[in-house]
């Protein structure tokens, strides 16, 4: 693997200037393949910048609130006591991708720093039990259960179709997909247990054995969390420092969670934020460490914050010049109701690969495969996951998203790469058998 690795080194930029430079392709493209003038693909551009103002602020509190929960005291507990169930090396690796990817199928934010939190505290632990574990791939394991994260709980795509008024339910004409067509149908369940299954033994097979080269953690594991707590003089830090606080507003928000699921509400990206919000409420002290612990977060935000307008306004512009059509007319001619499935996963992933961001990706590629597997009849649940699926595919070589889990963990994406592109291959196996069973 250290020809790939010394690739990505050497010439993968930042995921910003990803972003960047996928919006200049794209107003070449529509220069060379459409007739818009350069004037109105500006204004396409411009128009679109503020188009998934909404969305932004749904993928920020996803990942915010995931940080925010795997640093409450309770969980942090709770994965100190998790360190201590390895009682073997080849375990250990197993063991800390099969939380992390409970974990992100819960939220995708949960799931990046419970892999790195829980590697450093097994690493750490298993080293006072004298286990010899390799801490590169220990990190490696925590974010290789970051692969299921658009089966879950909190997959963007599915959850956006699921929403009514939001982009994608204008790609569907108006209508809605609901979650028990998409993540919650039979078929993807099945597939995302066998993904852990078999992500699960690659790791297993290619973990290093006894007289392998290791490179141990040596430093403290269990890193103190900075919780905010001050000094209580006056009336106003009496009610800084009071549970009562936010344990009474995370009640009304689980109040309000329940009247509207027994209302017949539907789960939404709104409801799946509230419900991680209301947890939050429940579990900290009190407002000084709600506050020291979003400060913590919001480190995490800020550079999805900047690269979300940039993905709108590629989308103002392929909607605006017509350049969605010309690949969805593109993709039917190759394509077929069986076949397209498997060819939506690979072009998602191979996007994916530019646009590092499941929620970027569905308002760039949605609406162009949605419109493609319209015109072959293919149901409209199948594009979706197949484009879910690419999305978490190629996550494991592009390294955006390990940012949170790599700065946890003290590494560079170049030690974990050959071990995330062996579970690439054995998932991307999984992704497309499971596409071409549905389509048939």
């Amino acid at each position: 693997m250290r020809p790939l690795n010394n690739l990505v080194e050497r010439f993968i930029p930042s995921a910003l200037v990803f972003s960047i430079l996928l919006t200049f392709i794209v107003v070449i493209l529509a220069l060379f393949l459409t007739d818009t003038p350069p004037t109105d693909l500006m204004l396409h551009w411009g128009d679109g910048l503020a188009g998934l103002l909404d969305f932004i602020t749904q993928m920020a509190l996803i990942l915010l609130f995931g940080h925010i929960l795997a640093n409450t005291g309770p969980v942090r507990r709770g994965l100190a006591f998790l360190g201590s169930v390895p009682q073997s090396e080849l375990f250990a690796y197993v063991f800390v991708f099969l939380v992390a990817a409970i974990a992100s199928l819960i939220t995708w934010g949960l799931g990046l720093i419970v892999g790195a939190l829980l590697a450093r505290e097994v690493a750490y632990q298993g080293a006072q039990r004298g286990l010899k574990l390799h801490f590169p791939m220990l990190v490696a394991s925590g974010f290789c259960g970051f692969i299921v994260w658009h089966m879950g709980y909190s997959a963007s795509g599915p959850l956006t179709a699921a929403t009514e008024d939001s982009f994608m339910a204008e790609a569907l004409g108006g209508e809605t997909i609901p979650l028990s067509q998409t993540v919650f149908s039979g078929w993807n369940m099945i597939a995302a247990a066998v993904t852990i299954i078999v992500v699960a033994l690659a790791l297993y097979l290619i973990a290093p054995r006894k007289g392998d080269h290791i490179i141990e953690f040596t430093a403290d594991a269990r890193q103190e969390v900075v919780d905010g707590q001050e000094e209580v003089v006056t009336p106003a830090d009496r009610i800084d420092a009071s549970r009562i606080v936010t344990l009474l507003l995370g009640l009304m928000v689980v109040t309000y969670l329940v009247l509207h699921f027994a209302q017949g509400g539907t789960l939404t990206l709104n409801t799946v934020n509230w419900s991680f919000l209301g947890l939050i409420l429940l579990l900290v002290r009190n407002p000084f460490e709600l506050i020291a612990l979003t400060k913590n977060a919001a480190s995490n935000v800020g550079e999805i914050l900047l690269q979300f307008p940039l993905y709108a306004g590629i989308l103002g512009l392929m909607e605006g010049s017509g350049l969605i059509q010309i690949f969805s007319e593109a993709i039917v001619a190759v394509s077929n109701p069986v076949t397209f499935g498997v060819l939506a996963f690979l072009a998602a992933g191979l996007v994916n690969f530019f646009v590092p961001s499941g929620g970027g990706q569905f308002a760039v590629q949605g609406p162009i495969m949605l419109s493609a597997g319209a015109e072959l009849n293919v149901d409209p649940e199948i594009t979706i996951m197949a484009v879910s699926y690419g999305d978490q595919w190629t996550n494991m070589i592009q390294p955006f998203w390990a940012l949170p889990l790599l700065a946890i963990a003290g590494l560079k994406m170049r030690d974990l790469l050959g071990y995330t592109t062996i579970v690439l291959i054995a998932s991307g196996l999984v992704f497309a058998a499971t596409l071409l069973l549905v389509s048939l």
